[in-house]
């Protein structure tokens, strides 16, 4: 077996990528892996990391790819493996969502990299969108919105991580909201005045908004979370709900919500912007652009991934065998 380590030294608030180095270099020598069999690499561009995680995927023998750094070098890595069933990636989480692992446990879980070195592979499902392949959520209006604001605060010491999606969400609820969308989910279309949607293979997104309770990452389907278009004082109003997750109950969205918001599983969508006033922004796993439409299929199966071992039992020992 192989492992190799791939640190982002911009993620983050500041570059912590020679503190992971070393750390990395305890656990590995911890669990007796000898020097030939490991790599340390910083990322040095953005791309760098699914060019790296591919390199290595490539050689062909058993290996294991931990990505240090926010959920799009998780997702580089992961787009960079995938076609390799000798690869699995391992996420590190030093950036500012680090939304994916959330689904399966917490942040300390996933930093605990003497846990990673003897954790589990699962595979997952992943969604190919036009904004490239996601592991997590790929969103289009407020919420994407928000995180492209995000980023503007992501190396400010008081609006960092979580504080700084919220910071961007009070901004943008003040701009212009609001588009009309047509959606076709599995073969059925509808519009629909929209401020949001969403469409999760994981529950989080956001730095920790529950778009998607139900969503699980190897089930299949695609969670789509459609947000009308309301006033301000009802968005505000729900925003803790859609936060916390509590807008659906038992699987479904919660008594008395239906009228706010839409709610569909299934393994293709399209979403179509009908009103005529351009672009809307979309992102999938926290990169972000501009598109007047989006085309989401579901690749069940697609990836592996190793989980830390209490994250591991938890998703049932006969879905996490202990070695690729």
């Amino acid at each position: 077996m192989r492992y190799v380590f791939l640190l982002n030294p911009a993620a983050g608030r500041q570059d912590c990528t020679e503190r992971l180095r070393l750390q990395a270099e305890g656990a590995l020598r911890r669990a007796g892996v000898l020097r030939a069999d490991w790599t340390i690499c910083r990322t040095e561009y953005r791309g760098h990391a699914r060019a790296l995680a591919e390199a290595a995927a490539r050689e062909g023998s058993p290996v294991r790819i931990f990505a240090a750094g926010g959920d799009g070098t998780f997702n580089e890595a992961l787009t960079g493996a995938r076609p390799y069933p000798n690869a699995a990636v391992g996420c590190i989480p030093t950036g500012s969502g680090n939304d994916f692992l959330r689904t399966f446990g917490t942040k300390a879980e996933f930093l605990d990299l003497d846990a990673q070195l003897a954790g589990g592979v699962i595979s997952i499902d992943l969604m190919e969108t036009g904004l490239g392949l996601s592991a997590s959520v790929c969103a289009a209006g407020l919420d994407a919105q928000v995180a492209a604001g995000a980023a503007r605060y992501r190396h400010n010491p008081l609006f960092h991580g979580e504080a700084a999606y919220l910071l961007s969400a009070g901004r943008e609820i003040c701009s212009p909201l609001g588009r009309r969308a047509r959606f076709t989910v599995d073969g059925e279309t509808f519009e629909a005045d929209i401020l949001m949607c969403a469409a999760c293979n994981t529950r989080d997104y956001g730095g920790g908004f529950r778009a998607a309770p139900a969503a699980q990452p190897d089930d299949g389907l695609i969670d789509l979370v459609v947000v009308r278009r309301m006033s301000r004082f009802t968005l505000l109003r729900l925003l803790n709900l859609y936060k916390q997750g509590r807008h659906f109950a038992g699987g479904q969205l919660a008594p008395g919500l239906a009228r706010y918001l839409i709610y569909r599983r299934a393994r293709e969508i399209t979403v179509e912007l009908t009103d005529g006033r351009g672009p809307i922004t979309a992102t999938a796993d926290g990169e972000c652009a501009q598109v007047s439409r989006l085309d989401i299929r579901l690749l069940p199966g697609a990836a592996r991934v190793v989980l830390p071992t209490s994250a591991c039992r938890r998703r049932q020992t006969e879905s996490c065998p202990a070695n690729i």
